[in-house]
Parts: C-alpha cells; sequence; structure tokens
C-alpha cells in the first residue's frame, strides 16, 4: 500500500476520536435579571422556621413523617396499582430501550441475501454474438457496512439517548412524587371530612337536645312559639350540613380508590376522627432544590440533549465515511456452487459528502439552536417555579400556625359565650335569638379551626413536594468533567 494511503488512513483514525459541536454547560440560575449570582443562602420565608433535627434531608418514605399508618399503607399501594405511574414507566423503559438502538450503530451491520434464480432467455433477443438459451445463479454474499465515527455522530446519538432516558426517568419521579402528594392531599381532606362530620353530628345532638328545652319551655308556658320554631330551624339547618358533609368525603374515597389503582365500588376507608400536626420539615438551602427537584433535573437533562442536537446539526457539514465489504460464494450450479473458485469478494471505503443542499443544513443547525435555546428558558421557568412553590407553602405553612392559634382563641371565647347566653336563656334573661347567634357562631368557630387544620396538613405536603420528597439528582447519570455521561443505572 502506498505511503500516502497509510497516511490518510491514520489521519482518519486520529479525526475519529473528535467530536464537533459544542461540550455541555449547565445554565444559569436566574436569581438576578444578569444571572450572575447563586441561589440566595436561604429562603426568605424561613426566617421564623423551625429547624428539623437532625438536619437531614427529607426520607425516601416522607409520608410517614405524618404518623397515620392508614396513610402509610396506601402509600405503599400506589406503586402496584396506579395507571398514570404504569405509564410513566413504560415511557422510560422505551427511552432506556432508545440508548441501544443508538448504541448499535458503534457495530458494523452484516447482512446476508441468498439467492436462487434460473433464467430462460428468448432465442429471438436482440444481442449479437450467440445466445445461450437459459442460464442460472446460485449466490450467497455476505455484506458489511460500518460508518466511522469521525465527527462524533455516533457517541453524540448515544449521548443524546441517555440524557433523554435520564429526563424520563426524572419525568418518572415526578410523576410518582405527584401521584404521592395527591394521595396524601386526599387522604387528609377526608379525614377532615371525618372529623367536620363528628363536630356536625355532636351539634345535632346538642341542638336536638336544645328544641326539647325549648319545646318543654313552651309547653311550660315560659317561651314563645317562636323559640321553638327557631330551634327547629337551627337542628335541621345542621342536620342537613352534615349530610353534605358525605359527597366530598365520597368523592375523596373515589379518588383515593383511582389513585391506588382499585375500583371505588369495592374500596373503602372506614371513618375515623385521627389527631392531624403537621410534622417539621427539613428544608435545606435553595441551591440544594437544584438537586432535589426531578423536575428541574429533568428539564437540565432535556437541556443537555438540545446541546446534543446542536452537535449533530453541525457534524452534517462533515464527510461521512462508509467502510463496506461483501464476500461469498456463487456458482451456476449445485455442484460448483461451494467450490473454491466460486469465491468473490469486494471491500472498499466511501467517503461522502454533501456539496449543495439548499441551505437545508443550515437551517436545522440554526432549529437546533433555537430548540436549545427554548430548552434553557423551559429550565431556568421550571426553577423559578421551584422556588416559588417553596417560598408559598412555607409562608402559607407560617401564617397558617399563626392563624390556626388565633382561630383556637377564638374557639374558645365563642363555647363560653353559648354556655352563658344558655344559662341566660334558662334564666329567662336573654330571648333564645341570643342562644342561636351563639350557637352559629361557634359551629362556625369550630369547622374553621378544623378546616385550618386541613389546610395546615396539606400545606406540609405541597411543601414537600416543592421541595422534591426523598429524590435526588444523584439517581440519575452524572455528567462528566468533559461534557459526556457516565451512566450509573445497569
Amino acid at each position: 500500500m502506498k505511503p500516502q494511503v497509510w497516511t490518510a488512513a491514520a489521519a482518519m483514525l486520529v479525526m475519529a476520536g473528535c467530536a464537533v459541536g459544542p461540550k455541555y454547560a449547565r445554565p444559569d440560575v436566574p436569581m438576578t435579571p444578569e444571572f450572575k449570582e447563586l441561589p440566595p443562602q436561604a429562603y426568605k420565608e424561613t426566617k421564623e422556621w423551625k429547624t428539623a433535627h437532625p438536619a437531614q434531608l427529607i426520607p425516601e418514605k416522607w409520608w410517614e413523617a405524618f404518623g397515620d399508618p392508614q396513610l402509610n399503607h396506601l402509600e405503599e399501594e400506589v406503586a402496584a396499582g396506579n395507571q398514570d405511574l404504569k405509564i410513566a414507566e413504560a415511557r422510560f423503559t422505551e427511552a432506556r430501550t432508545a440508548i441501544r438502538f443508538n448504541r448499535s450503530a458503534k457495530f458494523p451491520a452484516i447482512s446476508i441475501s441468498p439467492g436462487l434464480t434460473s433464467t430462460r432467455w428468448s432465442p429471438n433477443r436482440p444481442y449479437f454474438g450467440g445466445n445461450t438459451p437459459a442460464t442460472g445463479d446460485l449466490l450467497l454474499p455476505f455484506d458489511v457496512s460500518y460508518e466511522v465515527d469521525l465527527w462524533g455522530r455516533v457517541r453524540r446519538s448515544i449521548a443524546s439517548a441517555r440524557e433523554a432516558a435520564d429526563a424520563s426517568a426524572a419525568d418518572l419521579a415526578t410523576v410518582r412524587l405527584s401521584i404521592e402528594a395527591e394521595l396524601a392531599f386526599d387522604y387528609f381532606d377526608l379525614r377532615s371530612a371525618d372529623t367536620e362530620q363528628q363536630l356536625l353530628n355532636d351539634t345535632v345532638q346538642a341542638y336536638t337536645q336544645a328544641l326539647q328545652l325549648t319545646t318543654n319551655r313552651f309547653d311550660g308556658g315560659a317561651a314563645p312559639k317562636s323559640d321553638v320554631a327557631q330551634a327547629q330551624t337551627q337542628l335541621e339547618t345542621t342536620r342537613a350540613q352534615a349530610t353534605d358533609i358525605a359527597v366530598r368525603r365520597a368523592a375523596n374515597e373515589h379518588a383515593i380508590a383511582v389513585l391506588v389503582g382499585r375500583p371505588p365500588a369495592s374500596f373503602r376507608i372506614a371513618p375515623a376522627v385521627v389527631r392531624m400536626e403537621p410534622p417539621v420539615i427539613p428544608v435545606g438551602v435553595p441551591s440544594q432544590l437544584l438537586e432535589r427537584r426531578p423536575d428541574i433535573a429533568s428539564a437540565e437533562r432535556q437541556v443537555m440533549v438540545a446541546n446534543e442536537q446542536i452537535g449533530l446539526a453541525k457534524i452534517a457539514y462533515y464527510p461521512t465515511l462508509l467502510l463496506s465489504a461483501a464476500l461469498g460464494l456463487e456458482g451456476s450450479s449445485f455442484a460448483t456452487w461451494f467450490g473454491w473458485p466460486s469465491r468473490f469478494w469486494a471491500v472498499g471505503p466511501v467517503l461522502a459528502e454533501t456539496l449543495f443542499d439548499g441551505g437545508r443544513r443550515r437551517a436545522a443547525s440554526e432549529e437546533a439552536r433555537a430548540a436549545y435555546d427554548a430548552t434553557v428558558a423551559g429550565y431556568r421557568e421550571t426553577t423559578l417555579t421551584a422556588f416559588q412553590q417553596v417560598e408559598d407553602n412555607l409562608a402559607a405553612l407560617r401564617i397558617l400556625e399563626q392563624e390556626s392559634g388565633e382561630q383556637h382563641r377564638a374557639v374558645v371565647s365563642s363555647q363560653e359565650a353559648l354556655q352563658l347566653f344558655n344559662n341566660r336563656y334558662q334564666g329567662g334573661v336573654d330571648s333564645y335569638l341570643q342562644v342561636i347567634t351563639a350557637q352559629t357562631t361557634a359551629l362556625g368557630n369550630e369547622r374553621i379551626a378544623i378546616d385550618l387544620t386541613r389546610r395546615r396538613m396539606e400545606a406540609s405536603v405541597l411543601l414537600v413536594k416543592a421541595l422534591g420528597g426523598g429524590w435526588d439528582v444523584s439517581k440519575l447519570s452524572q455528567p462528566a468533567k468533559d461534557g459526556t455521561v457516565v451512566s450509573v443505572q445497569p
């Protein structure tokens, strides 16, 4: 072989180690208009926040912090029965399969196409030099083709597929966290309905006794008929409210059934009044949020995919080197088909380069860069939304805790007022209207107190969700310093 050929081959092998296109760098987080500052050292709403001890991240089974065995059991059923989660798992499997598909380009493709033909020619065909009336051909060819990855097209395709799979894995974690949070959300709403149902049932019983007292006073001539009517109206109104609670509870029970993958007709949660108290949630610092939210990780992986697409679009400007070979056996009969003289082979490289495409490659490159800019903006928007959700729920918990204390004092005061007006009514000092007013105020305050507890529990769940639950980015593949991706998954 001539020295020039060896030189060209060596140059191609050296170039095969090159990778055309930009290296990946994580986009800046837009904490300031200039995007130059890191996230703040603490959330604005954590100035009066109770620090969790020991200071640690949220555990993977975060719902156990609420101390409710029924909730723990339901959350465990989600992984096995929720259909939305199964959809996300199937999409993740699909994305992982794409890695193997793209990785196959690292190896040569080998094909075989044996053939057996027999042809009878017309003796009147317009050829000179004699005619053979019939011919036969037995062919057993093997074809080998391989694209030399000169510019990193195959490597970028594999990296893009792996990053897309990581994004799908993060999406799966986002779906799982959302379903777990929705289940806890519905469960606490159901338990709040149980507590409110118990309150209204007790109130109906108390109002029934009040109606009996008023009726006795009317029969004894100590109270007018209007007092009886007012007591009857108050009783029936409260009884209707107690009945209406069943609608809300049934809706929550049915929603939970679907979340755990069971038909509502065969699913039931026994009514129970449970003590609900929000746990202390380890919040951490804002910079940790970038590593703990699966949706942020997914958005960043999409940026990485878009970065690979820019490289692939740029590679289209460079030539493609294909190595191909064909070998096999060809004979005119079975007797000669496998003989040594029947062998044939052909081998050689092909270098292909597009000289003119009417601007197609430039358009593809500009499209890839625009898509990259869009994914960067999406990543930054996802990050901003995450910070907002944390701040919102921190503020909600802080404010609701203060409001809950104030509401507790209002409940105690309204109950004292009701007792006073009852005593004054029985002593003939006040009319029954004051009792009705005090009853309405006391019941309203107690229902508000129950609702505030529900809102605090739900805000705790939403805060856990906003912080990423027990997930962190170490569960995905980790980018190396050179911009490539090293998978840590099997």
